[in-house]
């Protein structure tokens, strides 16, 4: 049975993306994590490294909101979101 995207890990999915689009926000995850882009692409779908990259977000209160800005959602649905991950 395929597995159904549940909606922490669409939120994740867009922060990531937003947080990859931009050059050095991308790079310091990168560097922060030890990941290289080949292995955040193998692993992009996983509740554990989405989990991690919100809580990346969370580390940098000004991230985090921007963050939740861009996705309109509200920086406490992120924080949600990594703790439903974590769940997983």
């Amino acid at each position: 049975m395929p597995r159904v995207e549940t909606n922490a890990e669409a939120i994740a999915l867009q922060a990531l993306a937003w947080t990859l689009g931009d050059s050095a926000r991308a790079s310091r995850l990168l560097d922060l994590t030890g990941l290289d882009p080949a292995g955040l692409r193998a692993r992009a779908g996983e509740p554990a490294l989405l989990a991690a990259m919100l809580g990346f977000l969370e580390a940098h209160e000004p991230d985090l909101v921007a963050c939740a800005d861009a996705l309109a959602v509200q920086p406490a649905d992120l924080v949600a979101a990594r703790a439903e991950l974590e769940r997983a």
